[in-house]
């Protein structure tokens, strides 16, 4: 019976041996291995035998990209306007054993250097500039904390800040001037429309004056033309009258028709009187009105001849 006991104390350390000597490292962990409390080595990811009660884990060290939420901070600018900046650090370790013995607490170091250099870079910086910036201000702190922990074994892949909170009668100040802004860009939109409008309108009238022009331009031409065509069939149907005349007195001669015209203004001297009577023959009635029609294109014909 002491003999059954012993062999299961033996079996039972055995298995308490074997089971502490394996070690199973999951991805992206790696751990620390001390032996007699110095540093051994560094186990990576996969199955790992150490000596149990010699060899000890010092520290799981998890090796995937992490993110650091740093508290908002109070942040003084150079314009002397007091703001708070919340911001957020995401880091990684690619050492894990420097990050165990160089640093006894890698993330509280990395929020405090994060915290210190904020308001170095905040602080030279304006207001405006730190609202219209934020990239610089984000890749300035990546520089200086990946320069500050790279002792640490710890990569900070970028800093971001997540706000920027600034006292009640800033934000109060901003809005107005963004309503300002506004009211400034609708202005001058309004503006614009108005000029372009008014120099539509004032295409248009000039377009319809020339128009306009045009039209009375071809008016007064189409009138001319009517003119001149008309004065041409008039003189047409003068100078065939008038070669009508001189046809009818070359046929009728000359002396007679300036015997009737004499005899006419005789007869006219003597009407003159009331005491005469004047009797005029038939024949005399007949011709009187070719002679008189003859007489006026005569004087028309000379007048014509004269302006020629």
């Amino acid at each position: 019976m002491p003999t059954i006991g012993w062999v299961i104390l033996v079996v039972g350390l055995f298995l308490i041996f074997f089971f502490s000597s394996i070690k199973v490292v999951r991805t992206k962990y790696c751990y620390v291995v001390e032996r007699i409390g110095q540093f051994h080595r560094v186990l990576e990811p996969g199955v790992h035998i150490i000596i149990p009660f010699i060899d000890n884990v010092r520290a799981k060290v998890n090796m995937q990209e992490r993110i650091l939420d740093v508290p908002p901070q109070d942040v003084i600018t150079k314009d002397n306007v007091r703001i708070k900046i919340d911001s957020v650090v995401f880091f990684e370790v690619f050492d894990a054993k420097m990050c165990t013995y160089n640093i006894q607490n890698y993330q509280a170091a990395i929020m405090y250097s994060v915290l210190t250099n904020l308001r170095d870079v905040v602080g030279n910086m304006t207001l405006d500039e730190i609202f219209s910036s934020r990239e610089v201000i984000n890749s300035r702190l990546t520089s200086v904390l990946d320069q500050i922990t790279d002792n640490y074994g710890v990569k900070v892949k970028r800093v971001e800040i997540k706000d920027i909170i600034p006292p009640a009668e800033i934000t109060q100040a901003m809005e107005k001037q963004m309503k300002a802004e506004r009211d400034k860009r609708a202005m001058i939109l309004e503006a614009e429309g108005v000029r372009e409008s008014e120099i539509a309108k004032a295409e248009g009238y000039k377009q319809a004056l020339i128009k306009r022009a045009e039209g009375e331009k071809q008016q007064k031409i189409l009138q001319a033309e009517g003119q001149a065509q008309a004065i041409e069939m008039v003189a047409k149907a003068q100078a065939n009258a008038i070669a009508y005349v001189n046809r009818a007195i070359k046929e009728s001669g000359t002396d007679a028709v300036v015997l009737a015209m004499r005899q006419i203004e005789a007869a006219i001297e003597i009407a003159k009187n009331p005491a005469n009577k004047v009797y005029i023959p038939t024949d005399a009635f007949k011709n009187l009105g070719t002679l008189i029609g003859a007489s006026e294109l005569i004087r028309t014909n000379d007048n014509v001849k004269t302006q020629s």
